[in-house]
């Protein structure tokens, strides 16, 4: 294993019997043909029954649709990615020309999934067990700040039914850019209040996430901190 690969292995806190996994677990698909995607789709398999079993072991009065939000909200691709960029990740991704010239190391599609690819790597390294311990390590903060009331709306829900309550008019939503490819779209939506004209903005994979990321950026700009 390269020293690089080294430094990351302390950084996740797991020592790898099996460094090819590892070295394949950062390696992009626009290396070559011994890249991460198969590693990729275990761990996405892996990361959903983990946190899955915690959030029914945590929220034992939350229904269907509450642990489900709740696990998308800490699972979406923007969550995964900031994970990674908490393990400097990007610092040490192997990615072909083209993505280095365009700064793939910090895109969050590719964060997010090798953050996937190196989990389902420590799965095959040393079983579930260990898989399990390193993933609830990684989102144990994440964890502990969520609230399954508050969970159990989405951001769009809690921002109309606040402004309702204050009998003020339903909020606005724009689509300001889509930059990426088509297979990795990127939106930025700004949502507006009619009445007094203020604005947030949100960013998402798609339309829907985006209007999301901007309901919930509204909802911190006006001070709505009650769990809807």
């Amino acid at each position: 294993m390269n020293a690089d690969a080294q430094r990351f292995a302390r950084t996740l806190n797991h020592a790898f019997a099996r460094e090819d996994l590892l070295v394949q677990a950062l390696t992009h698909r626009s290396v070559g043909a011994a890249n991460n995607e198969r590693l990729e789709f275990l761990g996405d398999a892996l990361i959903g029954f983990t946190i899955a079993e915690a959030l029914v072991s945590r929220f034992p009065q939350a229904d269907e649709g509450a642990l489900s939000r709740m696990r998308a909200t800490l699972v979406k691709r923007e969550s995964l990615a900031q994970l990674a960029r908490g393990l400097q990740l990007g610092d040490y991704l192997r990615l072909g020309g083209g993505e280095l010239r365009t700064g793939g190391h910090t895109r969050d599609s590719i964060l997010a999934d090798a953050l996937e690819a190196v989990l389902g790597a420590v799965y095959l390294d040393s079983g579930f067990a260990q898989a399990r311990s390193v993933i609830l390590a990684l989102f144990r903060t994440h964890l502990e700040q969520l609230d399954d009331s508050r969970a159990s709306k989405d951001p769009k829900t809690r921002l109309q039914e606040f402004l309702q309550a204050r009998r003020r008019p339903i909020p606005e939503y724009e689509v300001v850019t889509i930059g990426g490819t088509q297979h990795d779209q990127s939106f930025t939506v700004q949502c507006v209040l009619p009445d007094d004209g203020q604005s947030a903005r949100g960013e998402g994979s798609s339309r829907r996430r985006a209007e999301q990321a901007s309901a919930e950026a509204m909802l911190a700009r006006i001070g709505e901190v009650a769990h809807g």
